[in-house]
């Protein structure tokens, strides 16, 4: 039987906070519709303390900005960036156009289209994201997206070079220094200067994804993500540092990111909490990952492996390590996660920063029902039919019969009129 060895903040003070995060959100979006770039430029500045005479880089500035980067880091860039690239041509080859003959007649089929247009965010601030650029505008351009644009947010007032390298190398086809809501609004919107895209991708702060799931409808998105999640399963063969160093070093993503173990070994559980303890008190950025730990850390003891299954199921979080003796079964499996990192060799900075997994995945429990961002999100994958006369006429008076069954006569109408066309046709 499961038990609880830790738990963090209730639900219902989550809840509280996400409702005023909501309530900001609508308010700046409806000012950016009602003002456009006037708007934009207000909450840039309010915000970020920016206000340039053009949001958008110009060719020149992009060039400029790149060859200002560290050769290191440009080669450190381009060597993550083709590690995503080539597992994501791997999963677009995966991704087959069909088409079949179902009856005599009959050809039904699929096109997988790319979407239009992708505005895609890059997050900034404390932790600029630059990983994000080969997330989601490399992704998008295997894709075969034709216009990809991206945001990033400066950062004390200057623009994020190497942010800005990797959205270039990544194949950005317009760039702008601009952050936050006003980011997001203006690409999903529209300005006087920014032409609205058919969907937005990236992760961001709580306000960022608050506005991506309020644009929601109006734009496509990748998933709703909330603050970043990480659950360890392990058994005894683990170790409490290695569990402490991971659970933390996702942590201090910000004080909502919260952090799990699931384990079989109750002395392990301690062993972590101690651990855990130690590590903050030498942790650069402790007082990041202090609050989220305390907050909204959990330890979950079970008796066997297959309880951590179910229990690692209900959590559903975005990133899930297996530190067990035969992490293939939770692979063969676990079916609620964004990506399993499968083993001690490997970790959730590896996924997040350079092996070529994505990195945008869902969390608050949506990996129940969709996977992270990859091509196939940038792709419509949209059906086609085609019918011989003697085929209209057979399908036809079956449409019909089924049609006046739900008191359709109008569409009962467009079948019968083959039927009588058509069936002509076939009795000649």
């Amino acid at each position: 039987m499961a038990k609880v060895f830790k738990q963090g903040k209730s639900q219902e003070e989550i809840n509280q906070n996400d409702m005023q995060v909501s309530a900001i959100v609508s308010q700046t979006i409806k000012k950016i519709e009602d003002e456009g770039d006037s708007a934009v430029r207000e909450l840039s500045r309010k915000f970020d303390n920016w206000s340039p005479e053009n949001f958008r880089l110009s060719n020149q500035q992009i060039i400029e900005i790149v060859n200002s980067v560290p050769k290191q880091t440009i080669e450190d860039i381009k060597f993550a960036q083709n590690n995503v690239k080539r597992f994501a041509e791997e999963q677009r080859k995966s991704m087959l156009d069909i088409e079949v003959e179902t009856l005599p007649g009959v050809i039904l089929g699929h096109k997988n289209i790319p979407v239009g247009s992708v505005g895609c965010y890059i997050p900034g601030g404390r932790y600029p994201m630059v990983a994000s650029a080969h997330m989601s505008v490399l992704t998008a351009k295997v894709a075969g997206v034709n216009r990809v644009i991206a945001c990033t947010p400066p950062i004390g007032g200057e623009i994020p070079s190497a942010t800005v390298a990797a959205m270039h190398l990544a194949g950005a086809d317009e760039i702008y220094i601009l952050g936050g809501i006003q980011a997001m609004a203006a690409m999903a919107v529209g300005t006087e200067t920014i032409e609205p895209v058919d969907m937005l991708v990236g992760p961001g702060n709580a306000y960022v994804a608050e506005a991506k799931r309020q644009l929601y409808g109006r734009v496509g998105i990748d998933l709703f993500a909330g603050p970043t999640e990480t659950l360890v399963v392990a058994d005894e063969t683990a170790d409490a540092e290695m569990i402490a160093t991971d659970i933390l070093g996702q942590g201090e993503h910000g004080p909502t990111s919260p952090g799990a173990l699931i384990t079989t070994s109750e002395k392990l559980a301690q062993e972590t909490v101690k651990e855990i303890e130690r590590q903050l008190e030498k942790l650069p950025t402790a007082d990041v990952a202090r609050v989220s730990w305390e907050d909204y850390g959990k330890i979950i003891i079970v008796e066997n492996e297959q309880e951590a299954l179910i229990e690692a199921d209900k959590l559903a979080f975005e990133h899930v390590e297996i530190l067990t003796e035969n992490p293939d079964y939770f692979l063969e499996n676990m079916n609620n996660y964004g990506c399993l990192f499968l083993g001690p060799e490997t970790n959730v900075a590896y996924g997040d920063k350079v092996i070529g997994t994505n990195h945008t995945l869902p969390t608050k429990g949506a990996a129940r029902y969709t996977g992270g961002l990859w091509v196939g999100k940038f792709l419509k994958t949209c059906t086609y039919q085609k019918v011989t006369e003697e085929a209209s006429a057979h399908i036809g008076e079956y449409a019909a019969r089924l049609c006046q069954l739900e008191n359709f006569s109008g569409h009962a109408e467009q079948a019968l009129l083959r039927v009588r066309r058509y069936g002509k046709v076939t009795a000649k």
